[in-house]
């Protein structure tokens, strides 16, 4: 794995940004794609893309910096150099939501049919994300030697501590899975963990987004629901994609004891049920 993709010296092109990139312009393709079968004007729908992708930009970076703003306190400058990774999908999604609401304000359009629109091309970004946080080395796993039940209990940084220690040894464990892959030097995975297998969270996660996207794409695109309908599915199905894979993440951001991640997928399952429960009383209301 090498986070580079080419260099030439005095420019390099790195997989981090090529798949933001390739994200982009795919995104923005079927979004047009789909802005003319909804009856929609592309050019208004390809405006709210760009916007929507600055808005999410912005809110991942914030989000990471303010929940590890500890660390990045030592080296302002750091907050900057979005090229070394620590980018939080769930600010995205805040910061996406918040463009959203803007865009469709200012330019007089139900913001749930946008959030609809959104929603598949938003997971496939996520896919071709995990790309290059798998060529960076971030977003990275915990060893494949750890045990389920410390996994499931949330315990692997006591665990891991007492191995560092020298309390335990990693010899006493192995393997819980053969997939594991061992990072190099100077990628954050292979800092962490020199020479340790450790779990493809990155590949984990792009398996899972890649078929919430088919889901969304191909099974609930076309179907007439009700507009947000779409964008909400998508927050439970990532909820519960993120809430798995967090189990296995090493470098997952804390709000005080909880991982995050954790704790914003039941913020935002909660916040789908109270949509499904007021959209039904509407419909009910209506007939």
């Amino acid at each position: 794995m090498h986070p580079v993709f080419i260099d030439l010296g005095f420019w390099q092109i790195r997989y981090y940004g090529l798949m933001y990139a390739v994200a982009f312009f795919t995104g923005i393709f079927l979004a047009r794609k789909e802005a003319k079968r909804r009856g929609i004007d592309p050019e208004i729908v390809e405006n709210y893309g760009f916007a929507a992708i600055i808005g999410g930009l912005i809110g991942a970076r914030v989000y990471y910096v303010l929940l590890d703003f500890k660390n990045y306190s030592k080296d302002p400058m750091e907050i900057f150099a979005v090229w070394h990774g620590g980018m939080a999908i769930h600010g995205g999604i805040i910061g996406g939501i918040v463009a959203t609401l803007i865009f469709a304000y200012r330019n007089k359009m139900k913001a749930l049919v946008l959030a609809d629109i959104a929603a598949p091309l938003l997971i496939l970004g996520q896919f071709f994300g995990r790309i290059g946080n798998l060529m960076n080395g971030d977003a990275h796993g915990i060893p494949t030697i750890t045990p389920i039940n410390v996994i499931l209990n949330n315990g692997f940084t006591k665990w891991w501590r007492n191995i560092l220690l020298g309390n335990d040894s990693i010899a006493n464990y192995k393997e819980v899975v053969p997939w594991g892959i061992v990072f190099p030097h100077g990628t954050p995975a292979g800092n962490e963990f020199p020479g340790i297998a450790t779990h493809p969270t990155m590949i984990y996660e792009m398996i899972l987004n890649l078929s919430c996207f088919l889901i969304l794409w191909f099974g609930f695109r076309k179907r007439k629901m009700a507009d947000g309908t779409i964008a909400v599915i998508y927050l439970v199905m990532y909820s519960i994609i993120r809430s798995v894979v967090t189990m296995f993440r090493a470098d997952d951001l804390m709000i005080g004891p909880f991982r995050s991640p954790h704790v914003i997928s039941v913020v935002m399952i909660a916040a789908a049920i109270v949509f499904f429960i007021l959209n039904k009383k509407k419909d009910i209301a209506e007939k």
